[in-house]
């Protein structure tokens, strides 16, 4: 590897162009080949020669200009490395290309170019003859000095550094070891050196000038440690000099490819992650955890795949948020404001969120609730959870569990499968890094069921206050304190949530909001927001509440605001092309040449006179236009023209999206005594369906109910068909009875219910009305079908509370607790009361 004129280079060398480095003589160096002229010298040469002539090649830097597959061959620097190709590697992956490994072994000077094609070829002078220099095998003169300072300063530098590293002591060697005149070349590929610079080393044919040039590099690489040191306050026998040799430049990396380096580096990375554990703040079982798996990292080989994972789980330990948490701002008055700005309405929700402040003032050691905003889609369940987090002043993250079927999403993977990660509840900790957010579980009623496992089930201990204090994920394998966590899940429905997970949870039902609070939430919120989005501005467009009133009953019929919104949206887009082309037609028209008249008149008249001038602002929405841009009315009031009939009723249903109207439809034939029932119905109210009849078939002698032929019994020589309309609908739930009696009676007796009245409640066999549920969704959904009296089983009184006084006001509501009671307030003018009169027999029991 000397130069020492040992070495003798053949007068012909083919030439290998490089751009991304120097190789300098002594130093041994990898360079990527993928230019058409030096593939095709791999090719030609390195890859079919054995001899150590056919292995040797020059070495030409190139760094102004990379070749890139061009015809014409760049400008070639004169001096070169000859050097031989120890190994090569051929990869296909991005492209094409050779990785060679390059010994260097001495300069050269290019005397002129011989070819170009396939690969460059010239004809070369040696240089670096050491007898030149020498005298006797020794540097005498000023050149001796020279090098003697050069040396000193090598054995300064090494001696700066822990000889108990194989590579210091393998460097410590080599200096004693090689000819004083290869010293330059040598530390100058070693030390953090640029291209340029070792270029100059390069181009420093004379050695004299090539220590010169060398020397204050060295001197440099020193100084840098030594401040390295002071600031970094190393101890003499700390592993952490070489990394700090590197970091400061002393080192390349490129050049010093030993496992060496790789180990010290991690050293000083294990110091620091063990650092981070200890200043984690996190309890004692998960820093002993810790502690023995650094311990075990610390003996382990980079080269073993457990080694990467046991690294990721030390730095998820130390990013979690064990000691860090947020201060919670309770200002009762401040919070009240701001929900208030938030949401309209809400009452329920709004005063809970305040009992939990004015209770954490009081007591500040307060385990977070667990909350269950229970509601329709687009009443605001998921908005409000945000508006909680920035009234106390938290954090606040959002967990979509629709559609989760695997536990290990709530409960992590265990650190034995490949690719494991915690869970979500503790990767979003991680994200928020603080220990006290507010976090959303969004559409909890949906959660799946699959072999791998039920998330509902998982869900268990992260919402249960007594137990989510030592939560344990299968990552992490130790406990973490969820106590301080506020859970706020959100669902459509309970009927979904299995009974375990539903009890750990607070409900609060979040009904459909009444017409008037539409009205005011549409000009409070919406309307600002969609013009906001629309880049439109209450000077260029009003929308009168008389306006929003019309689309809430004529264009949407929903519990919630989002359809309503859509419809605000839909108006805001046709008004902001009028806008816009009265902007552009405006702008043509105060642009426009006098030349140009004649066509523009013509144009304006092929347009609507609307069209040809800017719109008049504001733009005052009314009936007309919103039946433009909307269309025809979507809903209509058709309740009138379904009860013109015997046999119709309306019932009250609840549903997941709130509350609806429902009717009943009843027609008999002659037949044997059949009951047809159609309209998708489930189990519960098909037995309502056989309660109804049953009931009225044993009082039909009590209210005069007869069939066609005049027979006392109903069913006797004809078939009922019972059919509930919207028949790709499922309809199920124990509501219904009271309304299939109601339509039945009037089938039978040929009367006609009244056009104006609903009702809901479950009978027995006995002819008594039990309780349901959904009283408030059922009365909104009749007060917007503009439904004026109502007929409640007599226990749900009490549910009128939640309904809002101005809607008690308008409708006439009628509790009973017999079916009598009920067909009484059916009809106009009452049923025929009952004939004949039951004993009652007092009970025993």
């Amino acid at each position: 590897m000397s130069s020492s004129g040992g070495i003798q280079i053949p007068s012909r060398l083919p030439l290998l162009l490089t751009h991304e480095g120097v190789l300098l003589p002594g130093s041994t160096t990898r360079f990527s080949v993928d230019s058409a002229r030096n593939m095709q010298l791999v090719k030609s040469r390195l890859l079919k020669g054995t001899s150590l002539k056919s292995t040797m090649i020059g070495v030409i830097p190139n760094t102004k200009d990379p070749e890139h597959d061009s015809d014409e061959l760049p400008s070639l620097h004169s001096i070169g490395t000859a050097g031989l190709a120890v190994q090569v590697v051929g990869s296909n992956w991005p492209k094409p290309h050779y990785t060679l490994l390059i010994t260097g072994l001495c300069r050269f000077r290019v005397s002129h170019l011989l070819r170009e094609r396939p690969f460059p070829v010239a004809m070369v002078e040696q240089l670096d003859r050491l007898e030149q220099y020498t005298e006797g095998g020794q540097l005498d003169g000023e050149l001796g000095e020279l090098s003697q300072r050069f040396y000193q300063a090598a054995v300064q530098l090494v001696g700066m550094l822990d000889m108990s590293v194989p590579v210091v002591a393998k460097l410590r060697r080599l200096l004693d070891s090689l000819p004083r005149e290869t010293l330059p070349d040598v530390l100058a590929s070693m030390i953090r050196t640029s291209n340029l610079e070792k270029l100059q080393v390069l181009d420093a044919v004379d050695l004299e000038e090539r220590f010169k040039k060398t020397l204050p590099m060295l001197t440099r690489q020193i100084e840098g440690l030594k401040l390295l040191q002071k600031t970094r306050k190393l101890r003499p026998d700390d592993d952490k000099r070489v990394l700090a040799m590197r970091k400061g430049g002393v080192f390349p990396g490129r050049q010093f490819s030993l496992e060496e380096d790789a180990e010290d580096e991690d050293g000083d990375d294990m110091a620091m992650l063990e650092r981070k554990v200890k200043e984690a703040g996190m309890p004692e079982p998960a820093l002993r955890v810790c502690l023995k798996e650094l311990k075990r990292l610390k003996k382990m080989p980079q080269s073993m795949p457990e080694y990467a994972l046991t690294r990721n789980y030390l730095e998820l330990m130390v990013e979690l948020p064990w000691s860090k948490s947020t201060t919670d701002c309770l200002d009762i008055r401040a919070a009240r404001v701001l929900l208030d700005n938030d949401h309209y309405a809400l009452e329920k929700l709004k005063r809970r969120v305040l009992e939990y402040l004015a209770v954490r003032q009081l007591k500040s050691a307060l385990k977070g609730p667990i909350l269950c905003f229970v509601g329709p889609p687009g009443v605001g369940k998921t908005s409000v959870g945000r508006s909680i987090a920035r009234t106390l002043g938290r954090e606040f993250h959002r967990i979509a569990l629709g559609g989760v079927c695997d536990q290990s999403d709530i409960r992590g993977h265990r650190r034995t499968y490949v690719g494991s990660m915690p869970g979500r509840i503790i990767n979003g900790l991680k994200m928020v890094g603080v220990n006290n957010p507010v976090f959303l579980l969004d559409e909890v009623d949906k959660l799946g069921k699959s072999l791998q496992g039920d998330p509902a089930a998982a869900l268990l201990e992260v919402l249960d206050p007594e137990q989510n204090h030592s939560f344990t994920d299968h990552y992490l394998n130790v406990a973490f304190d969820l106590s301080q966590v506020l859970f706020i899940a959100t669902a459509n429905t309970t009927a979904t949530i299995p009974p375990a997970l539903l009890d750990r949870m607070e409900v609060l039902q979040v009904p459909g909001y009444t017409q008037e609070e539409k009205v005011e939430i549409a000009h409070r919120h919406l309307i600002p927001h969609q013009l906001e989005q629309h880049g439109l501005t209450p000077q260029q467009l009003q929308i009168p509440q008389d306006t929003t009133q019309e689309i809430i009953s004529k264009y949407t019929r929903e519990a919630g605001v989002r359809s309503l919104e859509r419809k605000i949206g839909a108006i805001c887009r046709a008004v902001a092309v009028k806008v816009a082309e009265g902007h552009k037609l405006s702008r043509t028209d105060s642009s426009s040449e006098p030349g140009a008249g004649n066509n523009s008149e013509q144009e304006g008249k092929a347009e609507d006179s609307d069209m040809t001038a800017p719109p008049e602002m504001p733009i005052v929405i009314d009936q007309v236009a919103l039946k433009d841009i909307l269309g025809p009315q979507i809903f209509e009031m058709e309740v009138r023209n379904r009860l013109t009939l015997p046999g119709v009723a309306i019932g009250l249903a609840w549903t997941p999206l709130g509350g609806e109207i429902m009717f009943v439809e009843a027609s008999r034939m002659e037949g044997e005594g059949q009951l047809t029932l159609t309209g998708q119905l489930g189990d519960v109210m098909k037995e309502s369906a056989h309660l109804a009849i049953t009931w009225l078939r044993s009082n039909a002698k009590t209210y005069q109910l007869t069939n066609i032929a005049g027979c006392a019994d109903p069913l006797e020589g004809n078939d009922i068909h019972l059919h509930f309309p919207a028949g790709a609908v499922t309809k199920d739930g124990p509501s219904a009875g009271v309304t299939i009696v109601t339509c039945l009676a009037s089938l039978f007796s040929g009367r006609l219910v009244r056009s104006d009245v609903a009702m809901t409640g479950e009978i027995t066999l006995r002819g008594l009305v039990l309780p349901v549920g959904g009283i408030k969704d059922k009365v909104l959904a009749a007060h917007r079908a503009g439904l004026k009296r109502i007929i409640l089983p007599k226990r749900n009184e009490k549910d009128l509370e939640e309904i809002p006084s101005h809607i008690r006001a308008e409708l006439d509501f009628v509790t009973a607790s017999t079916l009598d009671e009920v067909l009484n307030a059916a009809f106009d003018g009452g049923f025929p009361a009952a004939t004949v009169t039951h004993s009652q027999i007092a009970s025993k029991l």
